[in-house]
């Protein structure tokens, strides 16, 4: 027998709250896909979550990566997507491997950085990119926007360059992101226009929201390619079931460290865990951009505005997007401007997440200890990550299997790591030719009526 998830807004409670009127139905994947967020600014929530069988997680041992993204999707869309078409979009999400390194003893390095665009944010845009053009609906174009921090954009432009009905259109913000990250954002072309922002990107993404939540926009066929969807939440999950299979014996616990800006890609972990995957602690290592370990410790959540710039700039975010989800999934509500309507159960998450912020210096120290110990290049994201998951062991005591995430190919951040460690990291084959593209955004300030009549005089809506 199917069974049939539908999905629910996180702000479906939010009766007594001025200007905010909760979206109580249900909907299904696919209009969950292309309607980005609900109707209220609340962000989709499966229910029920699907579980896997242990022994189907560990048959995966040995077996390529697209198994396991069958696996994980099928759950979710078994009755909504035939299998032959599953199996072609998951084929053709994933022509490339998945690196497990390891670095010491049960510590392991895994590589998301072998896609076309060196990020981890890959997996998730190809996916949804031919998920979104077998569900829309012919002889319209779809219009997504997504705003990014650094990797996002040009991962999701790539995953929906040439693809049939959509456009996409990339808000960064103009001085935070690397001069490589702004050349693969501005140079896509096409079906493709970036967007730079003289603002934070906490500025791009509050655009972007405010974009869904404007009804004078409602003909534009606008959905969202940023994590608030969850179709880009739900291929996250896969990656965490594959690594498992890989290196765990039997019913094994692991521990998983991801650096963690907007809280997608660790919302990947939580969703894996809650489908069965025996995760002993998730560890979401923050940069300076403190406001969820902050919470974690005091109880009291404020998020921080505005936004700290960091040399690990795709996690410069104040108020995760994401967030609205780890509070649902432990009993609370957060809205998108910061609001805590009510609290999680904070004994329950702090048994099961640890979080610390990661100076700069610090990130930098531990780019070189690692690189002068064991000779593993690490990326600033990663290396968030790789600290963080040394202060939980630290914590805690030493765990006989852990995965820390690396997100993004050392080849984004040349003079970081070249400055650090006297590497000169290896352009990936997607980066090849970047030097040699040209192309121009188009720029914008961080005022809304601005970019709300940009997108009324530019947008399409017919094929």
């Amino acid at each position: 027998m199917v069974m049939k998830i539908s999905y629910y807004s996180t702000n479906r409670n939010l009766d007594s709250v001025a200007g905010v009127v909760p979206f109580k139905e249900t909907v299904s994947f696919r209009e969950a896909l292309l309607q980005g967020q609900a109707p209220d600014e609340g962000l989709f929530m499966p229910d029920p979550i699907p579980t896997l069988d242990l022994d189907d997680i560990l048959a995966l041992k040995g077996r390529s990566y697209v198994d396991a993204a069958m696996l994980v999707s099928r759950a979710f869309l078994e009755g909504e997507v035939s299998g032959d078409v599953l199996a072609k979009v998951v084929v053709d999400s994933y022509p490339f491997g998945v690196p497990l390194e390891r670095v010491m003893d049960g510590k392991y390095i895994m590589r998301l950085d072998r896609g076309p665009t060196a990020s981890f944010k890959d997996f998730a845009a190809r996916m949804m990119a031919r998920l979104m053009s077998h569900f829309r609906v012919r002889g319209s174009r779809l219009n997504v926007l997504v705003a990014t921090s650094g990797d996002t954009g040009s991962a999701v432009g790539e995953a929906f360059k040439g693809v049939e009905g959509i456009d996409v259109y990339i808000l960064y913000p103009r001085a935070e992101v690397s001069g490589r990250q702004k050349k693969q954002l501005d140079t896509i072309g096409g079906n493709v226009l970036a967007i730079s922002v003289d603002g934070k990107f906490d500025d791009c993404q509050d655009l972007v929201k405010q974009a869904f939540s404007d009804s004078s926009l409602e003909g534009l066929n606008l959905t969202s390619a940023n994590s608030i969807n969850f179709g880009r939440i739900l291929p996250q999950i896969v990656y965490y079931v594959y690594a498992y299979a890989q290196l765990a014996k039997p019913g094994e616990e692991i521990v998983f460290s991801v650096p963690s800006g907007n809280f997608g890609n660790a919302l990947g972990c939580e969703y894996a865990r809650r489908m069965g995957l025996p995760v002993r602690k998730l560890v979401m290592p923050t940069n300076e951009n403190d406001e969820f370990p902050s919470f974690l410790k005091t109880g009291r959540y404020a998020k921080l505005s505005p936004s700290k710039s960091c040399i690990s700039n795709a996690m410069n975010v104040g108020h995760p997007s994401n967030l609205a989800r780890f509070f649902e999934l432990y009993g609370g509500t957060v809205d998108r401007n910061g609001t805590v309507h009510h609290y999680p159960d904070m004994e329950e998450m702090r048994r099961r997440i640890f979080s610390v912020s990661v100076t700069d210096e610090e990130t930098r120290q531990t780019i070189k200890r690692v690189y002068a110990s064991y000779g593993v290049v690490l990326e600033p994201h990663g290396a968030v990550g790789w600290k963080g998951l040394e202060d939980y062991l630290a914590a805690r005591g030493d765990f006989p299997l852990c995965v820390c995430l690396e997100t993004a190919h050392p080849a984004k951040f040349p003079d970081e790591i070249v400055g650090l460690i006297g590497v000169v990291p290896e352009l990936p084959s997607g980066m090849m030719d970047i030097d040699m593209r040209k192309g121009e955004p188009t720029e914008l300030s961080a005022d809304y009526e601005e970019f709300r009549s940009f997108l009324l005089k530019n947008l399409k809506t017919r094929e």
